[in-house]
């Protein structure tokens, strides 16, 4: 019991910092701001994490690890290149979506980790560019789409979904899936042939 106790009051802390990591920034936001923010003295903070840098690198390497697995899921599945790009974009706004916080903190804050963790982080990053130059590589194959720059497209695909973080409102007109499918035609319309 004292150990879920602790789990979940780290996860509270983590949560925590990622909103106002969001709202701040990590660079001006302190442990004091956190503590204020849980109604607890700073010092406590510190039975369950060592620092605010690993705030930030829980928040970003967790981040990075949910969209790799979805990604290299959905190369793992028997689809065309279409149906896995469609499905690689759904999963990702969803990622997005259900973790706004931490995601405004994975594509803003990265650049404030410090070595050895940014340059892991900057592998796991292009380990995901690479699940999508998969999929635009099989679409090749497949005749399905055009021959494209390959890094200008997935960079391209992902400065697009990325910036969803930036507008998206829960309570607005359209739900993930809306604006994943809205994206996906828009991001297709450029790669067919």
């Amino acid at each position: 019991m004292a150990e879920t106790l602790i789990i979940n009051r780290k996860e509270q802390i983590t949560e925590t910092a990622a909103k106002l990591f969001r709202k701040k920034g990590y660079i001006a936001t302190t442990m004091r701001d956190l503590a204020a923010e849980l109604g607890i003295e700073a010092a406590s903070i510190y039975h369950h994490v060592k620092s605010k840098e690993e705030l930030l690198e829980t928040i970003c390497f967790d981040m990075a690890n949910k969209f790799i697995m979805n990604a290299k899921e959905v190369n793992d599945i028997y689809f065309n290149a279409e149906e896995k790009l469609r499905l690689a974009i759904k999963l990702h706004i969803e990622t997005i979506t259900l973790n706004q916080n931490k995601s405004a903190v994975f594509l803003q804050e990265w650049r404030n980790l410090s070595e050895p963790n940014l340059s892991k982080f900057k592998m796991l990053r292009d380990q995901y560019e690479n699940q999508f130059t998969i999929i635009i590589i099989d679409g090749e194959n497949e005749d399905i789409f055009d021959f494209v720059d390959k890094k200008f497209a997935v960079l391209s695909i992902l400065s697009t979904i990325n910036f969803v973080n930036e507008w998206y409102n829960p309570e607005g007109k359209m739900n993930a899936a809306e604006i994943a499918e809205k994206l996906s035609n828009f991001i297709l319309g450029g790669l067919r042939k």
